[in-house]
């Protein structure tokens, strides 16, 4: 215990020697907590994220698992709950692929283009 002791009070001598030999040092160390403890303030107020968020409102009875129903999520357009609630639109991204020909059963299927609910 007393070499911690002698040793801690030889490290406290010698940062006050360096200390008088290069008063510059204390001015950068300011100004080193001052940008940490900044970049710690605004970070921890503001914190980055890789994407943007909007809250939905989800509609009642907008998540088909929680009942007995099938279907997608409903949201009320514009995060507005006096309108009329519509199908969520489809997580996947839609791609227009020109110049296929499908029989005209599967076009129907899959090509949502135009229809309601879709551009």
């Amino acid at each position: 215990m007393r070499r911690l002791e002698s040793s801690s009070a030889h490290s406290q001598e010698q940062l006050k020697r360096d200390t008088k030999r290069n008063p510059e040092l204390m001015i950068l160390g300011a100004v080193m907590v001052a940008a940490l403890g900044g970049a710690g303030f605004y970070f921890g107020r503001s914190p980055t994220m890789s994407t943007s968020e909007n809250p939905v409102n989800i509609a009642k009875d907008g998540m088909p698992w929680e009942g007995d129903t099938e279907g997608k999520y409903k949201y009320h357009p514009g995060g507005d709950p006096s309108r009329e609630p519509r199908h969520a639109p489809s997580a996947l991204n839609s791609v227009i692929v020109p110049n296929v020909t499908l029989p005209k059963q599967e076009h129907d299927k899959f090509n949502k283009w135009g229809k309601d609910g879709y551009p």
